[in-house]
């Protein structure tokens, strides 16, 4: 295979300048993204704006996915579509929800498209000419089609959100009254799992997913592991797909209950690095939730193959989120994972209690 460059890589290099570059933003993760959302906005013409900005009440919020843009039509402004100044700003918005982590993560899957992209152009041209009339897709892997798009009036006292989305990448993020934050879904997917080939030789930008789940699930005894591995075979992909609404799922696993103060640690540490991905207050936020309904109702199911390299999924589960992990695709080197709120994805419960709390007038 041919070293894995493409012209991509020019964007990549710039995604990766200012991640190394990167100061988080002190303070309520709601005012730095009200700001950050305001400049950007302010930079853009008056087009890019109407390709920018939605209603807040509208469809077009929980619209989402994390496959090829090709398969899912998407609406925003891309990265391509902006000026290296508005690029500067849109960075300073995607930060804004994230931990310096969280924000490394998403600049690397998003270098990953160029990864991508020199992959498939060599698989293509070893692969022998195909049966006439049908052609396989063809995607265009590009670090710049990641799509901005801003819902309502970023403001300090009113309702608002905004997403980052594209290939193996959809952030959401909603804000009630101006200081309420709901972060979910997070979506975050990586092919390959592991580059083998090229400069990114080694990198795993999901490493950690797997790493804290397969620590767990390799500390558990035989009648443990019988409660978590509810599958001998992995789902083809994470079940909960990207449907808008979610349900808890079943069979559940293994309790934290039935855990040793060891292992418990363990699902501690495998949720952290899910928590860890978000500003500090959103990771707080989700971490007093999982805390006031009781860690020893959180759940943790393992389906596949428990040796390294081959597919398999894993779940947590508790009474107020969800997360899913599936590595099963391209023989199993593509990764999909999702942190999901039962109640809160999109804002949703954030949103009730405001409505209920607002005084109607006249």
């Amino acid at each position: 295979m041919p070293p894995l460059r493409t012209t991509r890589w020019i964007a990549a290099a710039i995604l990766t300048a200012s991640a190394l570059g990167l100061t988080i933003a002190a303070g309520p993760s709601s005012a730095v993204m009200a700001a950050a959302a305001t400049k950007f906005l302010e930079s853009l013409t008056p087009d890019q704006r109407r390709h920018a900005t939605f209603a807040f009440d509208g469809s077009e919020r929980t619209h989402w996915n994390f496959i090829p843009t090709e398969l899912f039509p998407r609406k925003g402004l891309t990265i391509k579509q902006m000026s290296e100044s508005q690029r500067r700003l849109a960075h300073e918005l995607l930060k804004a929800g994230l931990s310096q982590r969280g924000y490394m993560t998403a600049t690397q899957i998003m270098e990953l498209e160029g990864v991508l992209a020199a992959i498939e152009t060599a698989q293509r041209a070893a692969a022998p000419p195909p049966a006439a009339g049908n052609p396989p897709p063809v995607f265009a892997r590009d670090p710049e089609r990641y799509f901005f798009s801003i819902f309502g009036t970023p403001s300090t006292s009113n309702t608002w959100g905004y997403r980052v989305e594209g290939h193996h990448m959809s952030l959401h993020f909603t804000v009630v009254n101006g200081t309420l934050v709901a972060g979910a879904p997070t979506f975050f997917g990586s092919n390959p799992g592991e580059v083998r080939v090229g400069p990114k030789k080694g990198t795993r930008v999901l490493g950690p997913t797997e790493d804290a789940a397969r620590a767990l699930v390799e500390s558990l005894d035989a009648s443990q592991r019988a409660k978590a591995v509810i599958d001998t075979i992995a789902p083809n992909d994470i079940v909960t797909v990207a449907k808008v609404k979610i349900d808890r799922l079943s069979p559940a696993g293994i309790q934290a209950s039935a855990l040793t103060d060891s292992q418990r640690a363990m699902l501690r540490k495998l949720i952290d690095v899910y928590t860890g991905y978000m500003a500090d207050d959103i990771a707080a936020d989700r971490l007093a939730r999982i805390e006031k309904a009781g860690w020893d109702q959180v759940a943790f199911a393992w389906a596949g193959s428990l040796e390294r390299g081959k597919k398999h999924y894993y779940r947590v589960q508790g009474p107020t989120f969800l997360i899913e992990y599936d590595n099963t695709q391209n023989d199993a080197n593509h990764v999909h994972s999702v942190w999901r709120d039962f109640d809160g994805d999109f804002g949703a419960d954030l949103l009730r209690e405001h409505v209920r709390g607002t005084p109607h007038g006249d």
